[in-house]
């Protein structure tokens, strides 16, 4: 069946086309302390929908987002509240939306579209590549210490959520504009998604607190973070919930961390969506204690490969030929020659062969070309040519998103 995708026209629409998505987390539609929030940052437009007897039976939305990559920033989508009732899957239904979802994104003059999966086995078949990997850890806050002494940096406060904005946007603005995979917040969605503490989003656990840790005179590191009090015959067995640290330098980052890790009547620290090059992996005395694991992170799709490519900065000199095969946007099929000195279309002989699914995968600099090629996603042609590339795509700082969007 070709099902009609359309954009929603009102916000009545838009609440419709993402309640597919909220049957799997067990609710029959988002209700109005929920939609609220997630409209004042996600225009009803950029929602897609396909309706069957009135119904929506899925839903697929694209934040307007400006993402940092290598060397710079570009607008792209991030994709989001993608769902399909059970009563329509494996019906087309998905893929009429996704595919509707990346002429619209083209429309918008966005290169890139990235995401959080639910599942790691959907994304792939429209063209997204695992891109980053993100860190956990759970670690026993009486075997926190830092190797060596290093000398107290700054000056912690608590600050109220209602005063945080001013304090903590500039740390993030700062963190943001130099680390791949990160995007520019704006006000409203401090205000509506990392600053809001609704009861529905602490899932038991305590409320939402700030830290913001000064020197010479501003703010440079910031922590939101949850205490979850419990005891055991007494005694406190509180876990603290990292929600989100930054800061904007290596003193910065090591002190705001110091903060957390010093926080009397906690047992526990846990900690997720962490970059897996985070300082803590060497900062640590004993960095085993962390009980760190990997989980997918970052999926991105290359909606123009032209247009991504060039927006982007390259670590060497030289340049590679790239033969790209794209099922879903045959604009972006061809050869690239790709390289410092620009991004072109070309008829000479590709050294490296692949989908566009691998170059999603090492667009923001997480992945490598040689990673691709020992796992059979890429094919070289030319001796060295993954090398070349290698050199070329390398990023200073691993891929990052510090929150599911």
């Amino acid at each position: 069946m070709d099902w009609k995708v359309r954009a929603c026209s009102s916000p009545e629409e838009m609440r419709a086309a993402v309640t597919p998505i909220w049957h799997y987390f067990g609710r029959t539609g988002p209700s109005e302390a929920q939609i609220a929030p997630l409209a004042r940052v996600l225009p009803y437009e950029r929602v897609l929908a396909v309706w069957d007897g009135g119904r929506a039976v899925g839903g697929a939305g694209a934040f307007p987002f400006v993402l940092t990559v290598p060397g710079g920033r570009i607008p792209a989508a991030g994709v989001t509240v993608v769902g399909v009732l059970p009563s329509h899957r494996r019906r087309g239904v998905l893929r009429a939306m996704m595919r509707a979802q990346l002429d619209a994104c083209r429309a918008q003059g966005e290169a890139v579209a990235y995401l959080w999966a639910t599942e790691d086995t959907i994304y792939p078949r429209f063209g997204y590549g695992l891109a980053s990997h993100a860190m956990e850890i759970d670690l026993a806050r009486d075997r926190s210490a830092f190797s060596g002494r290093p000398a107290p940096f700054g000056q912690a406060r608590l600050v109220s959520l209602a005063e945080a904005e001013p304090l903590v946007t500039p740390v993030w603005e700062r963190v943001a504009a130099a680390t791949p995979g990160m995007f520019a917040r704006s006000s409203a969605w401090w205000q509506a998604r990392a600053l809001a503490d609704p009861d529905w989003r602490r899932r038991g656990g305590g409320d939402l607190q700030c830290a913001v840790l000064d020197a010479g005179g501003r703010p440079v590191a910031y922590a939101l973070y949850r205490l979850n009090w419990a005891s055991e015959r007494g005694v406190p067995s509180t876990t603290l919930e990292v929600v989100e640290a930054l800061g904007d330098s290596p003193e910065a980052t090591r002190g705001i961390w110091r903060f957390l890790l010093d926080i009397d009547l906690v047992a526990r620290v846990r900690a997720s969506l962490l970059p897996i090059d985070h300082p803590l992996l060497m900062l640590m005395a004993e960095p085993r204690r962390l009980r760190a694991s990997f989980r997918d992170g970052l999926w991105v799709r290359l909606v123009d490969v032209g247009a991504a490519l060039a927006a982007r900065s390259y670590a060497a000199p030289g340049s590679v030929v790239v033969e790209v095969a794209d099922a879903l946007c045959a604009d972006n099929q061809g050869r690239w020659r790709v390289g410092g000195d620009g991004v072109r279309r070309t008829s000479e002989p590709a050294e490296i062969t692949c989908d566009v699914t691998a170059l999603g995968s090492v667009y923001l600099g997480g992945v490598t070309w040689a990673q691709l090629g020992r796992s059979l996603r890429v094919a070289e042609l030319a001796p060295g040519a993954l090398a070349r590339a290698d050199a070329l795509f390398r990023s200073e700082r691993a891929p990052w998103c510090p929150e599911i969007f």
